[in-house]
């Protein structure tokens, strides 16, 4: 078979299933991206040359529908050239967020489109509004509504979607869910998996050194941000370090903004430094930046517990990764979170806006020991039957060939 991928970002969302692809060793695999460092062997890189991001007349509120045309005609030069040369794929896979999708039926109409539905933007009852603490201005309303437009057209256009929970399916009106299909993602269990032996001896980890007597607690974004609840982390710690002394905590994560708005000045991380003072002891809490992912499975494996909170919106991989390394988990009582994590029985959840309670929470998972090792065990096993990478593959594959034989919608 004859594969087009199309993302910004190589490989993205798509490494695994690239991967599977590759290996069965009778596909012509191209990937349509911008130009990015990263290569894959067996996948053909063309990138399609974006020259601009939006144009500096455009109105604020349209500024992302104007970015996402650009891309949709970089790709379709691309793509036609492409043409040109007498490639014709089988199916068109790739993620509608970014806009490259919106013009490529043009190229190679009637081939089958496989697209990602990530996120639909709502004004009410999922994220915008949830933390009473950073509420939108009415003024904002207007950009968030229009970064559906991308959304609208793929909605409109030929081709069928993919999405990864229940909780993003819900987030889509109730007139597109039947061209959405869930494909829950996997995750590599032989990666991410519980190591025992981390516990017994010193380790460095972000550059500090856990010893075994050491009790660590941990929490992991890709930004410190409050969508992914680093406010209400920092607010619960003053409450768990005075309860134990010998808990020491690294927090995983940069200084920049992945979703949300950005901080008037500095960033999110020195200004809740700032509010926290001195109630904070800065000699056990560790802020560790990012760090390579072979560090950051070994410190999901040491972890005495694991936080994880976040807006209604989209789950981070480190969820799915913190369960399959048999993590004992406090996560917040949001609806992507409880996707996952049931009370007391793969984890354990707190109210997003409580950080007393969150505190709480960690600390009876410390402090219970039983029950700790009953929510390892418990997450690790719902793991490995909903997580599992090679199940994931197999319905990734029939969703493909569903699409290709038109069993959809």
């Amino acid at each position: 078979m004859k594969f087009l991928f199309i993302h910004q970002n190589f490989p993205a969302q798509y490494l695994h299933i690239l991967r599977h692809l590759v290996a069965q060793n009778t596909h012509e695999i191209l990937f349509l991206t911008e130009n990015t460092a990263h290569q894959l062997p067996g996948v053909r890189k063309v990138t399609h040359g974006l020259q601009r991001n939006a144009g500096a007349n455009s109105q604020r509120d349209a500024q992302e529908f104007d970015i996402a045309c650009a891309r949709a005609s970089a790709v379709l030069a691309a793509a036609i050239k492409l043409r040109s040369l007498g490639f014709v794929p089988d199916i068109i896979i790739g993620h509608h967020g970014w806009g490259e999708l919106l013009s490529i039926e043009d190229v190679w109409p009637g081939v089958p489109l496989l697209g990602y539905f990530e996120f639909y933007y709502n004004l009410h009852g999922v994220d915008i509004g949830f933390d009473p603490e950073f509420l939108m201005p009415v003024q904002d309303f207007p950009r968030v509504r229009n970064k559906n437009a991308i959304n609208l057209i793929a909605l409109n256009n030929p081709g069928f979607g993919q999405t990864p929970t229940d909780f993003q399916l819900s987030t889509y009106p109730v007139w597109a869910r039947p061209k959405i299909r869930v494909l829950r993602e996997g995750v590599n269990l032989d990666v991410c998996k519980p190591n025992p032996d981390i516990r017994r001896r010193t380790v460095t980890l972000g550059g500090y050194k856990v010893a075994p007597e050491d009790t660590l607690v941990t929490y992991v974004s890709r930004d410190l941000e409050p969508y992914r609840g680093f406010h209400v982390m920092m607010r619960a710690l003053p409450r768990l370090l005075a309860a134990r002394r010998d808990v020491r905590v690294m927090m995983v994560g940069g200084d920049n903004v992945s979703y949300g708005s950005k901080p008037a000045v500095g960033t999110w991380r020195q200004r809740f430094l700032d509010e926290m003072g001195d109630r904070i002891d800065l000699s056990r809490v560790h802020f560790v930046g990012k760090v390579a992912y072979e560090t950051y499975v070994k410190l999901l494996q040491r972890s005495d517990a694991h936080v994880y909170l976040t807006y209604p919106f989209v789950t981070s991989w480190s969820l799915r990764e913190a369960m399959a390394s048999g993590c004992a988990l406090v996560g917040s009582d949001t609806a992507p979170v409880r996707e996952f994590v049931m009370h007391r029985k793969t984890g354990l959840l707190a109210p997003f806006h409580e950080p007393d309670k969150i505190a709480d929470s960690i600390l009876e998972l410390l402090e219970n020991r039983v029950l700790a090792a009953k929510l390892r065990r418990n997450a690790r096993a719902w793991a490995e039957k909903n997580l599992d990478m090679t199940v994931y593959l197999a319905e990734y594959e029939k969703l493909i060939g569903d699409v290709m034989a038109g069993r959809v919608g």
